[in-house]
């Protein structure tokens, strides 16, 4: 026909362009820092980082076994890890029931009950070792009546230390099991209830397994944390060598006596500061 196509042909049609595809997890371009953020920014750097070095240059690296195999300083890391380590089991067996509370019930006031579980988090330890002793003490609201019932005296014993370590160690491991069980999906727990599981039985055998890595993560802030505890334990616990005296507390004292002993301790608090950071990296420190 005139006009038209030849029999058995069809028209070609003109070959489309394809989208030019875009490369995927592109990395943003690198931006030239302003000198006006550069400077502080090393400033800051080098103000949190040189006392680290200088701790590292001034360590007595030839005697340090000597230091660290002394009658006093093994006494003093014995004690510091016996009551971190008990402090930690503390804050487990209650933290992580109180995070479940926050976590998965609609509890009245729930707002007040957070704030106060992370309270020592922002309080001077000192302070909490004040309140401990007006609560716990001989004289307190609480120990009083230990005393005068049981004659449990809490204050200045390597049970106050635990105690004190605890305190402002519990909220870490809190913070960190709340945030995992918020992330782990409640429909788990439900299909165990509808098997005829129950609530315990449930949180044992499902939640538990579901927020390891959390209460892991906790567990391990909390007992770098009690390790470090100074200011509640030398208020409530005091200072006494072989009874009460932690790691933080051997330095304070070494300091005016033995600075070898003082640097060799600190550089043990380092190292195991730097472990724990290590640890957590792929949990907090690492970029998405």
């Amino acid at each position: 026909m005139p006009g038209g196509h030849p029999r058995g042909r069809r028209p070609r049609s003109r070959p489309r362009s394809r989208p030019r595809s875009r490369p995927h997890n592109r990395r943003p371009r690198t931006q030239r820092v302003p000198v006006a953020l550069l400077l502080p920014a090393l400033l800051g750097l080098a103000f949190l980082t040189l006392p680290l070095v200088g701790l590292l240059i001034r360590a007595p690296w030839s005697s340090l076994s000597e230091q660290l195999t002394s009658a006093a300083v093994w006494e003093a890391l014995r004690l510091s890890l016996i009551s971190a380590t008990a402090a930690t089991a503390v804050s487990l067996v209650l933290g992580v029931p109180l995070a479940w509370l926050l976590a998965r019930t609609e509890l009245p006031g729930r707002r007040v009950i957070r704030a106060l579980v992370t309270l020592p988090l922002v309080l001077p330890p000192v302070v909490g070792g004040v309140a401990l002793l007006l609560v716990l003490g001989r004289r307190g609201i609480v120990g009083s009546w230990l005393d005068s019932a049981f004659g449990i005296t809490l204050p200045f014993t390597t049970t106050g230390v635990v105690i004190a370590e605890a305190f402002v160690a519990m909220p870490f491991l809190v913070i960190s099991v709340e945030g995992a069980l918020r992330a782990a999906d409640p429909r788990y727990e439900e299909a165990a209830a509808t098997l005829g599981a129950s609530r315990l039985t449930a949180f044992r055998r499902v939640t538990l397994p579901l927020i390891a890595p959390g209460i892991a993560a906790g567990a391990v802030l909390a007992w770098a944390r009690a390790l470090g505890e100074f200011g509640a334990t030398i208020t409530f616990a005091g200072n006494f060598p072989g009874r009460t005296q932690t790691m933080p507390l051997a330095v304070y004292l070494a300091m005016e006596s033995d600075p070898q002993a003082a640097i060799a301790l600190s550089l043990v608090l380092l190292v195991v500061s730097v472990a724990v950071l290590v640890g957590l990296r792929d949990r907090w420190l690492s970029t998405p």
